[in-house]
């Protein structure tokens, strides 16, 4: 019971109070949203890779595999369509192609009318590791969510939306150009 307690300690609000004892003048409200944030990301992300490390994936080639298998069959796309799908440069991206060629879970494959045009294509073997992955990420993301009601997750979801337009909307010019 107490390393249950523990595990559920608020240390957000105990830097929130701890700022308003040190200097009671600033307004540390949006720490209430944006630190909590910030923690759940990093459990999330910390149970995201060990998830996706058990099978022998790292979290970048994962972004390769299941943005080809989103594409629909033949589940290919260029390495450019793979960097715009804001995965990373074209550059990155064949890195990632590389290692995943050689893991047999996807190949390359010349455009028959336009040989200059190379494809990456989900394997049989790269098909059945992305559904089995995704389908038991899934499932993580359901259990982190199982706190919460059907429509707590849709109203966070909803604000989350929200948060990240405001985001987007807080950036000065200088930051808008980078």
């Amino acid at each position: 019971m107490t390393e249950r307690k523990a595990a559920r300690r608020d240390a957000v609000a105990e830097v929130i109070e701890d700022w308003a004892r040190e200097r009671p003048e600033l307004d540390t409200t949006p720490l209430e949203v944006l630190a909590r944030l910030h923690r759940s990301f990093l459990r999330y992300n910390t149970k995201l890779i060990a998830s996706i490390e058990r099978h022998g994936l790292s979290v970048a080639g994962f972004d390769v595999l299941t943005a080809l298998r989103r594409s629909g069959a033949p589940y290919r796309l260029t390495a450019g369509q793979l960097a715009d799908q804001g995965l990373v440069s074209s550059a990155g991206v064949t890195l990632r192609i590389d290692r995943l060629e050689k893991d047999g879970l996807i190949v390359r494959e010349r455009d028959a009318g336009d040989r200059r045009v190379v494809y990456s294509r989900l394997t049989d073997e790269g098909l059945a590791k992305v559904d089995e992955v995704f389908t038991e990420h899934l499932d993580n993301e359901r259990r982190m969510l199982g706190e919460l009601s059907p429509a707590e997750r849709r109203q966070l979801a909803r604000l989350l939306r929200k948060l990240e337009n405001s985001i987007l909307a807080s950036d000065t010019p200088d930051e808008a150009v980078s």
